[in-house]
């Protein structure tokens, strides 16, 4: 029968990328319902830090994990073991990034892999096996609820890395929709768009590039709610819930409407400073083709 709502009291939830933004809002609204957590990332911020070490201990555990690497990944179920004496029945594979300058399509710095691809698409769907083969073994229900983005259903000539990587979370979530009713085990997407977090507000050449403004975007408290919901609540595996100043939707398969509301496009001096660079870019190229 399918997984159903997933009472979180005394549950464990890992939450990859729990260090800050979205995914630590998620920490702790899911402590405050009775959930033990494994909070994994490669550091917490200041923010993360007194929330770990304000709360009770036997609840809440740190575990350092660069998700681009399998093993740190299943890790964090004998981090679980070791600390809870249980698996997690809860798997929100939220660590990201957008667009950094060291793993970016146009800016072309990497040899054999894009760090965003690794860490944006093939960590999410490592997690979700990890999670799905324990699961199985320990005969226990389970979700695993990706943090995706708006830009899954969209394209930008300024972030295509990024809108790809989040393309393909959506593909697989959709795929994977039969697991619910086979198995239990239920993966589910999220998909915001923009949110006020530390992506933006803590690199200021980030958000003017990207023209990140705070008045049309969503707190990360609102994301985690909606979050919260798609574990608690009766939501389908293949679920992908939109989160935007419109507020929240399911997203269907095929036919889309648009967003509306403020926010929903990309302003045109954004696209013209953004074009810029890349138009630099092919000139340049351009000009070396021809030595």
């Amino acid at each position: 029968m399918p997984c159903g709502a997933i009472n979180l009291k005394d549950k464990v939830a890992v939450v990859t990328g729990g260090g800050s933004g979205i995914n630590l809002a998620f920490a702790k609204l899911a402590f405050e319902q009775g959930t033990k957590l494994v909070i994994a990332d490669l550091k917490l911020t200041d923010e993360g830090q007194r929330f770990v070490d304000t709360v009770s201990s036997d609840r809440v555990v740190f575990a350092k994990c660069d998700v681009q690497k399998r093993s740190e990944l299943e890790n964090l179920i004998t981090v679980s073991r070791e600390k809870f004496g249980i698996i997690p029945e809860v798997y929100i594979a939220g660590a990201g990034v957008f667009e950094p300058p060291w793993s970016s399509w146009w800016d072309d710095t990497e040899e054999d892999n894009y760090a965003q691809f690794q860490i944006n698409t093939l960590h999410p769907l490592k997690l979700a096996r990890i999670a799905t083969r324990v699961l199985l073994a320990e005969k226990q229900k389970g979700i695993v609820l990706i943090v995706a983005s708006l830009a899954e259903y969209m394209g930008a000539f300024a972030a295509p890395l990024y809108c790809a990587s989040k393309h393909a979370c959506i593909g697989f979530v959709r795929s994977m929709a039969e697991l619910d009713r086979l198995a239990n085990i239920k993966i589910t997407a999220v998909a915001p768009g923009m949110v006020q977090t530390p992506m933006f507000t803590a690199d200021p050449e980030q958000a003017k590039k990207w023209g990140y403004d705070p008045t049309v975007a969503v707190t990360a408290e609102i994301v985690a709610e909606a979050m919260i919901d798609l574990v608690v609540n009766e939501h389908p595996g293949g679920t992908c819930i939109e989160v935007s100043r419109s507020g929240t939707r399911p997203l269907g398969v095929w036919n889309i409407e648009p967003l509306t509301s403020v926010g929903a496009s990309v302003p045109q001096d954004v696209v013209d400073h953004n074009y810029a660079h890349l138009t630099a870019i092919m000139n340049k190229e351009r000009e070396a083709a021809k030595l």
